[in-house]
């Protein structure tokens, strides 16, 4: 049974608000990439994997398009663990990346809803198996990490909760190299 219009709104919002704050907080800028993690089945307020929705899933894609199109940052939406936590993303950003593409077209049970709305809201989407992004976004607890390049730093964002969904995001920053005498860059923290 599909949710309310008010709910899919509300998640609308979360989402936007949340995805806003990280781009902020993460220093987010042109030509970075934004991993999302999401199973919309805890959105619902079930157990992960046990209750996923379509419509749920384009709501939350399409309110992260919204913000990062705009400032030409990349999403990479990752699926379930039946795909190996692979990630949809455009072939464009694949390219530039050096990321080699997997043979794979998400599904409703094998990838996850937000992975299915990426591969359909996507301009030429493709999956890749592993990337480094320069932030993270998880809703529902699907474990993103995998996808951060170190270090990652955890965000603490106003939104914890998309629906029913526990939310968490992390951003990188550089390592630190060069010991007691080095110095750093604090914009770079």
């Amino acid at each position: 049974m599909g949710l309310p219009n008010e709910a899919l709104v509300a998640i609308k919002e979360a989402v936007t608000a949340a995805v806003t704050e990280l781009v902020a907080v993460g220093r987010l800028s042109a030509g970075h990439v934004l991993v999302v993690g999401c199973s919309t089945s805890e959105v619902r307020g079930a157990r992960i994997g046990t209750d996923s929705t379509t419509e749920v899933g384009q709501t939350i894609v399409e309110a992260l398009l919204a913000v990062l199109a705009p400032k030409q940052i990349a999403l990479a939406v990752q699926c379930c663990e039946h795909l190996n936590r692979a990630l949809v993303v455009e072939a464009t950003v694949a390219k530039a990346h050096g990321w080699p593409i997997c043979n794979a077209v998400p599904q409703l049970h094998a990838g996850g809803a937000a992975s299915m709305a990426a591969f359909a809201q996507f301009k030429e989407p493709v999956v890749v198996e592993t990337i480094q992004a320069e932030a993270g976004l998880d809703i529902g607890d699907t474990f993103i990490g995998m996808h951060l390049r170190p270090v990652v730093v955890p965000v603490r964002l106003q939104v914890k909760q998309i629906g029913e969904a526990h939310v968490t995001a992390a951003r990188i920053r550089p390592k630190y190299i060069g010991g007691s005498r080095a110095v750093y860059d604090d914009s770079l923290m």
